[in-house]
């Protein structure tokens, strides 16, 4: 690192002695951009302004999209009850009410929140914020052995961690470009966002904002102690230097906010009709067989699900949880959004009365916490592979996240418990 910075400096030496002699400096009178960056890159301000922003994020999109939601999970209840009532084939029936209007529709009430997150990030995006955000943390996670370069693919992990690890190809170190891929499946994705939005909407009325938003601090504080250990650990090489140019903030384009919202959300629609699609009628199917003609299906407690539910029951009941959790973090492991899918098959549509009968605020805040740490979803760990090279790292990640996941969550409900 001395090495580099003497080169850097060397630079800027040269630069200097080239800019004195060929430019006649003026007195610069501060621009609105700057006045701005004397406050958002204030050393004390810049974190606690940041924090403030995500807040507002999650609680716009959360606000402003409930009555959206609202509409979608009528509509899919409607388009249940007619398909049970108007198929004559019971079991036709309950794949078209069930699987698909019951677990992919209930994946779709979700929607909403998520494409408002896309626009409001857009909006912070296209006034030049983001990279200030980059700089503002870069302070701290240079004391925690985290590059600086590294937060542009955090961010961008609110988003997808798989595009988030390959915009890690732009950070030049190795070891940090390596290090940066391993933490990055702590980022709340996008699918992550339905889970918290169910929990925090039954538990926590009034404050899904800022419960929502301490699972993606938490995220952050994760990956920056998983930084300092894997790096102390495997690594003896240092941070190499961070430099990044600020653009001047401008005010957003809202064709631009709006077409890459869209784009985003055509990501998340190509997922519903395909993977997700998939996925929902694996798990109808696991959830309604054995068939049981006089229950239409629904003897939940005998189908298969339940069979795999309650052999993965003993490893998650000292967490507060019950083998119908058990089943969901499992389908996740195929795409987090199908947790919120995978409950609605369990509770029969009644998902909010489910959930308040089998879990409590400090449960619900364990399954979040799981939710966002403990398993990289199929794609992520196809991106992980083809980016780490070996399957080793793939492995390690998945075992490190599978042991994190188990001790945040302990750790939050025996807290729960002193309280």
């Amino acid at each position: 690192m001395d090495f580099l910075d003497e080169i850097v400096g060397a630079r800027y030496e040269l630069i200097d002695k080239i800019v004195s002699k060929s430019v006649e400096k003026k007195l610069k009178q501060k621009t609105v951009s700057d006045l701005i960056d004397t406050v958002v890159l204030d050393k004390y301000l810049g974190i606690p302004i940041f924090l403030t922003l995500m807040w507002a994020v999650f609680r716009f999109a959360f606000d402003v999209s409930q009555c959206f939601s609202d509409a979608i999970a009528s509509l899919f209840s409607i388009a249940s009850n007619w398909a049970k009532l108007n198929i004559p084939c019971k079991v036709l029936a309950s794949l078209v009410g069930d699987g698909v209007f019951g677990g992919l529709g209930f994946i779709l009430v979700y929607l909403p929140p998520i494409i408002f997150v896309f626009v409001a990030l857009g909006i912070l995006e296209d006034t030049g914020y983001l990279p200030r955000a980059a700089f503002v943390m870069d302070r701290a996670m240079t004391k925690i052995g985290l590059h600086g370069k590294s937060f542009i693919p955090m961010l961008l992990g609110f988003g997808c961690n798989v595009p988030a690890i390959l915009a890690t190809r732009t950070i030049k170190g190795d070891v940090d470009r390596k290090i940066s891929i391993i933490i990055n499946p702590l980022m709340s994705c996008s699918a992550r966002l339905p889970v918290y939005v169910l929990f925090a909407g039954v538990f926590f009325a009034g404050y899904e904002g800022a419960v929502i938003v301490s699972m993606y601090i938490l995220g952050i504080v994760l990956a920056a102690i998983m930084a300092t250990i894997v790096r102390r650990a495997f690594f003896s090489e240092e941070l190499s230097p961070f430099l990044m140019e600020m653009p001047d903030f401008s005010m957003p384009s809202m064709r631009s906010v709006l077409s890459g919202a869209w784009l985003r959300t055509q990501i998340f629609l190509k997922k519903a009709a395909t993977i997700l699609f998939a996925g929902a009628m694996v798990m109808w199917y696991l959830t309604h067989f054995p068939w049981s003609a006089t229950a239409g299906g629904k003897l939940i407690g005998n189908s298969y699900a339940a069979l795999i539910g309650h052999v993965v029951e003993p490893l998650i009941r000292p967490l507060g949880l019950n083998w119908k959790a058990g089943v969901a973090l499992l389908s996740g492991f195929m795409a987090k959004e199908l947790v919120v899918g995978t409950f609605g098959l369990l509770y029969s549509g009644n998902v909010c009365a489910g959930i308040r009968h089998d879990f409590n605020p400090v449960t619900a805040l364990a399954m979040m916490a799981i939710t966002l740490i403990y398993l990289p979803c199929l794609g992520t760990v196809g991106v992980l592979k083809s980016e780490l090279g070996e399957w080793k790292w793939v492995g390690f990640v998945v075992l490190y996240e599978l042991v994190l996941a188990y001790v945040v969550a302990g750790l939050i409900v025996c807290f729960g418990r002193v309280m």
